[in-house]
């Protein structure tokens, strides 16, 4: 691996902040202390710094040699889950129902890194702004500070995310063009029908039949309304109805998600869905309530940033550890909203497969959402490497058009 030989020298340091941040995890629009050691640290290396897009989002700017219009984004997420954590270490979670599951602490710690090492040395003509996100995890942090003028206040051309990712090695990376993650949607199927002992069904109507009837023709939307070729998943995670053995209901209710790669995809499963859920509520002589709510949506590479990334990576790591055949995921991100506002692209740098576990972890593997999850400072160098190299090239890239 090339890496960044002073970036290198820093991985204590930075590894003691990324430490210290998931000591102290902060839930979505909660990051104050989060946000308050990214500034101070942004402003410590003379870096200009605008805090309160998003809430508790934090941008820095970094001017290289020159301003000549050509500026760029890499972007970072700074919240937690609302977990429990299992393992005892000693920057173990401090915040109890609260953890860094999900390696934003890494993902914060490597952009730091990168804009310290940008802010030293300024080699490069243009702009680079570096974006510490709050609340990714569900509360579409992304979008508010879009809609706070992200991209207004901090003109870019391009925007790139990067997010940790358990079981693949360390030392690579994995990046497609068109989707990479899914979208992310949930629903909500409120049935009413007629209370009664159910000893007597007939004198009643009952919700739970229907619920059970709608969630299996939910299944066909998939199976015969969708083209086999465009990938969807559609699933029942609730059905809540009842309160006694020996009694029949007045409502039920019911819950779901729809996760795709396309909108086209999306446009047909909610339609479908409202549709099959008024239509068969009326047979089965209920009425229904439908919600359909589109929360993220899916992450889709551009094909020209994209190709530009991997060369990026490939003169990092190598061709053989860009891997370009992965399999794109179901689960969501909201550096969705970025890309649907800007060329961009948004890759995967290999967390290992938990053998940077110390003494400490709970059991479990490290995936992503487990409460024995930590990321691998291992990483820390090779991915703020990978966004020094692509600020400079991109930019270089830039001016040369």
């Amino acid at each position: 691996m090339k890496l960044v030989e002073s970036i290198v020298a820093w991985q204590e340091e930075i590894t003691a902040i990324r430490r210290d941040i998931h000591a102290h995890p902060e839930l979505a629009y909660e990051e104050v202390r989060t946000a308050d050691v990214v500034a101070e640290k942004l402003q410590s290396w003379d870096i200009e710094t605008h805090r309160g897009l998003g809430v508790t989002g934090v941008v820095g700017t970094i001017h290289g040699k020159s301003r000549n219009g050509h500026a760029l984004g890499l972007r970072a997420d700074m919240d937690a889950l609302p977990m429990q954590e299992l393992n005892t270490f000693a920057h173990a979670s401090h915040n109890p129902g609260k953890m860094h599951a999900c390696g934003h602490d890494g993902h914060t710690a490597m952009l730091l890194a990168a804009a310290r090492y940008l802010a030293q040395h300024r080699d490069f003509d243009g702009t680079v702004h570096v974006i510490f996100q709050p609340a990714e995890e569900g509360f579409s942090g992304a979008r508010k500070m879009i809609e706070d003028g992200l991209f207004r206040l901090f003109p870019m051309q391009a925007v790139f995310g990067m997010h940790n990712w358990p079981g693949m090695p360390v030392g690579s990376f994995g990046v497609l063009p068109g989707p990479m993650m899914g979208s992310s949607n949930t629903f909500e199927v409120e049935i009413e029908g007629k209370g009664a002992h159910a000893a007597m069904p007939h004198l009643g109507t009952d919700p739970v039949m229907a619920a059970v009837q709608l969630a299996q023709s939910f299944q066909t939307i998939i199976t015969r309304d969708l083209d086999p070729l465009d990938p969807a998943v559609l699933s029942i995670t609730q059905i809540h109805a009842g309160s006694a053995d020996n009694v029949i209901p007045n409502s039920a209710v019911m819950r779901g998600t729809v996760r795709t790669f396309s909108d086209q995809a999306l446009d047909l499963i909610e339609n479908r869905l409202s549709e099959v859920a008024q239509l068969g509520g009326q047979a089965m002589n209920c009425k229904i309530g439908f919600t359909f709510n589109r929360k993220y949506p899916a992450t889709v590479n551009h094909p020209e940033e994209t190709a530009f990334s991997a060369e990026v990576l490939k003169s990092i790591v190598g061709a053989q550890n860009v891997l370009q055949d992965i399999r794109p995921s179901m689960g969501s991100e909201d550096f969705a909203f970025m890309l649907k506002e800007k060329p961009g692209c948004y890759v995967w740098i290999g967390n290992g497969s938990g053998d940077h576990r110390d003494a400490g972890h709970g059991m479990g593997p490290c995936m992503l959402h487990n409460g024995s999850y930590d990321f691998n400072d291992e990483l820390i160098p090779l991915g703020a490497t990978y966004w020094v190299e692509l600020a400079r090239r991109w930019l270089a890239a830039a001016a040369a058009r």
